[in-house]
């Protein structure tokens, strides 16, 4: 790979950048447009232009293939899992009032919304990070990695 100077001094100014309008749409998604999907979308494109400048080599010693892969059954298992504990309280699979005290509904509301919301969110962008790295690792000119 040729080294582009300018390319990966730019990449590097626009990496944080990016997570960080990733977190602002993982937390606005609770009272607007956006939410755990768009913000695994916007994470797991900082991770992939960091592949394409600095190779998916040097993505895979950031990101380890397990470390994706935990990821996403934590992600799966947020979600899940607080779908789980509603219905353990007697309520409804994913009714949210399970979450808060008696009387206080809209703060089970906030707490349900940031959990499912933050699953998705872990789930999409470690499972886009993969889907990358899968298919970039079958290019001919990068060596084999554990996947």
């Amino acid at each position: 790979m040729e080294h582009h100077f300018i390319l990966r001094v730019i990449s590097k100014m626009l990496i944080p950048p990016i997570m960080l309008y990733a977190l602002y749409v993982q937390f606005h998604g609770d009272f607007g447009p956006g939410g755990g999907f768009q913000a695994g979308v916007i994470f797991a494109v900082a991770f992939i232009l960091y592949a394409i400048v600095f190779g998916v080599e040097t993505l895979t010693l950031v990101c380890p293939p397990a470390v994706l892969r935990a990821g996403m059954a934590l992600g799966v298992l947020l979600y899940a899992g607080t779908g789980v504990y509603s219905l353990l309280r007697g309520y409804n699979y994913l009714d949210y009032a399970a979450l808060a005290e008696p009387g206080h509904a809209e703060h089970g509301q906030h707490l349900g919304i940031l959990l499912v919301e933050g699953g998705v969110g872990l789930t999409v962008a470690s499972a886009m990070i993969a889907i990358f790295v899968a298919f970039a690792s079958r290019s001919p000119d990068i060596k084999d990695t554990d996947w």
